[in-house]
């Protein structure tokens, strides 16, 4: 019997520490109650970036309209507006094999985008994302999936990125304006 109660005591007592700390599941981004719709706009239609975003808003139970407007057409309808507008990856050397052939590479994702919220002039933000790949001459067919799984990964990662900038954004929007 004491040892139930010892049992249930330690595990309420990590529960109420995990959450006293702040600690949330990954993924979980807090967006602002008043985010429910968001104009999503891409100089690239249907670039990997654009759909990653678009789904983990959908996600977050966002409504994204997904139109062919420029920046300059803006639905007045939306909470937020964000155009990206452009990425690129790039491929830096890093180590070369005692051959010449090159053993390793960082990997940077450039993103730039906007944000614009109602009656602001819309904020531009650009950043990097970067993993270091290791290649193999000898296992190209594997490298080249791996290449394809960190490319994504890191698409993902400045998806969810760009998403915690609107939060915070839209948060401090909403402080300077009163709303």
């Amino acid at each position: 019997m004491l040892q139930r109660i010892s049992l249930k005591v330690c595990i309420l007592t990590i529960v109420l520490t995990l959450v006293g700390c702040g600690f949330k599941l990954r993924g979980d981004y807090g967006m602002p109650a008043g985010i429910g719709q968001l104009q999503l706009l891409a100089a690239q239609k249907n670039t990997p970036l654009h759909r990653i975003l678009g789904k983990q808003l959908q996600g977050l139970n966002i409504e994204v309209w997904d139109n062919t407007a420029s920046v300059n057409q803006i639905d007045e309808q939306a909470d937020a507006i964000v155009y990206l507008t452009s990425d690129k990856l790039e491929r830096r050397l890093l180590s070369l094999f005692s051959t010449g052939q090159v053993a390793e590479y960082e990997l940077v994702y450039t993103i730039n985008y906007q944000i614009q919220f109602p009656e602001q002039d819309a904020l531009e933000i650009e950043f990097d994302v970067t993993r270091e790949y290791q290649d193999d001459p000898d296992a190209v067919l594997a490298k080249s999936r791996e290449l394809d799984l960190i490319q994504n990964e890191m698409r993902k990662e400045a998806a969810n990125r760009i998403i915690r900038q609107i939060a915070s954004s839209y948060s401090n929007w909403q402080q300077t304006t009163g709303g």
